[in-house]
This record gives structure tokens, sequence and C-alpha cells, in this order.
């Protein structure tokens, strides 16, 4: 086959796929997780239920690509938000921010609860943790950052701490969440 035509037939894959994860959000998003069915979905995305199953075999497999795409672009945000802060002291408060703001974005439940368990996460958790621990680790050698505490183990204490926004109702509470674990950062007196 040529190689334009490969391309055509990778990329239509492509777009059915990125149809059925926005429909299969969307409608969890409606109706709850348990109320949503494969027909649903595939009249939702504009496609025929057997090519559905071609892509995916239930609601739970959809929504754990679902839930990858959405970790993986969360990470590239992280990543982003590193590269343009410039200087490590304003990049790791802006990336604490930034997943302070991920986390207090993200809803609970039973569907949250599934989508955080499984390989992709304990993969992503420990690309986030390296990326916070190289900003806390530069913040140690520059003497911004506390060196009594190995930079991973403060990694963990800030992400950690930060899971929490997902509970916090307002953003001066999220605000405030950050200014505490910035401080706990910060080198003893």
């Amino acid at each position: 086959m040529p190689k334009l035509w490969n391309a055509t037939i990778d990329a239509h894959r492509n777009a059915v796929r990125e149809a059925v994860l926005d429909a299969t959000a969307k409608l969890v998003a409606a109706h709850g997780l348990a109320s949503v069915t494969m027909s649903q979905i595939a009249e939702s995305s504009g496609i025929g239920r057997a090519t559905l199953y071609k892509y995916y075999p239930d609601v739970e497999s959809i929504l754990q690509a679902w839930h990858e795409r959405q970790v993986g672009a969360h990470l590239h945000q992280l990543r982003a938000v590193r590269e343009q802060a410039g200087d490590t002291g304003r990049a790791l408060v802006s990336v604490l921010e930034a997943y302070a703001h991920i986390c207090h974005a993200r809803h609970g439940g039973d569907v949250a609860a599934m989508l955080h368990q499984g390989p992709h996460m304990a993969h992503a958790h420990q690309h986030l943790r390296t990326l916070v621990a190289d900003l806390i680790a530069e913040g140690v050698r520059t003497g911004d950052v506390r060196n009594d505490v190995p930079p991973v183990e403060l990694a963990g204490f800030c992400l950690n701490a930060l899971q929490a926004a997902s509970n916090l109702t307002s953003k001066v509470a999220l605000g405030r969440l950050v200014a505490v674990t910035l401080t706990g950062l910060r080198p003893p007196a």
C-alpha cells in the first residue's frame, strides 16, 4: 500500500478513537458511568456499534483510554509550565500551582477511583515526581529549598499535599494549600 493510503487510514483511526473518547466522556459526565452503554457511545460518536467494538470491548476500556489521554495532557501541561516559567524558583512555584489546579478540577467518585488505578498511573506519577524532584534539587543547589530532606521525598510530600486540592471548594483555600506546601520547602532558619 502507498504511504499516503496508510497515513490516511491511521488518521481516520485516530479520529474515530478521539470521537469515541470525547463522546464517552460527555455521556458519563451527563448520565453517570452506570447509565452509559456502548450503543449510546456509538450513536453519540457517529459510528456503528460493530465499528466501536473493533476499537474497544466495553465502556470501562474506553474510559481508561480517555483517562490515559487526560493524564498525558496534564503531564504535557506541567512540562510546558516548567519551560515557560524560566528560572527554577518560579518554575517550582508555577508547576506546584498548576498541579494543585489540576487536582482541584479532578472529579471524585467511583469513576475517578476506577480510573486512578492501573499501570498508566504509576508511569505518570513517576514522571511527575521526577519533574518536581528535579526542580527541588535545583532549588537546593541555589539555596532556595531546604537540603535536609532528599528532593525525591520532598517531591512526594508536595504532590501528596496538593492532592488535597480535590476536596477544596474555593480558590482562596487552594491558594493557601499551595502556600503552606511551599512553606514546607523553605530552608530551616
